[in-house]
């Protein structure tokens, strides 16, 4: 009976599976156990993994984390035209890096403009609603708007920590207010790791033959834009 069950779930399980990347189920005990599906019945987790399934009571189940490496982009899926554009018109505007402003899309949406993160951050920039009001966006899932905040919002960041990007990605990711707390970067997996890509991005970007807008003189010194907080 218990085959037959689980032979039943197993179209339910692929269909939670996400298409971009794994995920993670983080027991009570800290294991994390990394799946490609789950589905709760009545009080049991049932879990897709590689190799096979297992089933895990609900109150075992503390978190449930999206795996935070995005699938590769295709050699033939660089980013549109249009959001260069985009970006190097914002970069200008605030006097930053548009390499930059592309490394932190590429992490925070993988060039989706329809994102929308499990704490509700929309678009290119991944912008919290409540960060996006205070920054005057009007729509926050236009590439546009979305990419002129998100530069505005890592401006003001960059000022705040004196040109010091890894505080500044930090601030972005996981909110200025936690990185006051700790004065650094964040204890948390998910900031750490994020740090590390976007700058991996970033450097790989300048190591290449300048082939683009170069970044501005003065990059990190500009005006203030309204102090708005973002905790992702």
């Amino acid at each position: 009976m218990r085959l037959k069950r689980n032979l039943l779930l197993l179209p339910l399980l692929l269909l939670t599976a996400p298409a971009l990347r794994a995920e993670y189920v983080v027991l009570r005990n800290g294991l994390r156990l990394k799946v490609t599906g789950y589905q709760l019945v009545e009080d049991k987790y049932h879990l897709q993994m590689t190799g096979g399934r297992v089933e895990i009571d609900a109150k075992e189940v503390v978190a449930i984390e999206p795996e935070d490496v995005f699938a590769p982009i295709p050699a033939t899926a660089a980013p549109q035209p249009l959001y260069r554009d985009l970006v190097e018109a914002s970069a200008k505007k605030y006097n930053l890096d548009p390499d930059l402003v592309t490394s932190v899309i590429a992490v925070e949406s993988n060039f989706d403009p329809k994102a929308v993160s499990r704490k509700n951050a929309h678009g290119l920039m991944q912008l919290l609603p409540e960060t996006a009001a205070q920054l005057g966006v009007k729509n926050i899932d236009d590439p546009a708007e979305n990419i002129d905040a998100g530069t505005r919002y890592l401006k003001y960041l960059l000022q705040m920590y004196n040109g010091n990007l890894s505080l500044a990605l930090a601030a972005y990711n996981a909110g200025p207010v936690k990185v006051q707390l700790y004065g650094s970067v964040p204890p948390y997996a998910e900031t750490i790791s994020y740090v590390r890509r976007v700058k991996r991005g970033y450097d790989k970007s300048k190591s290449k033959t300048p082939a683009k807008t170069p970044a501005p003189a003065g990059a990190v010194v500009a005006s203030s834009p309204a102090r708005p907080s973002q905790s992702q």
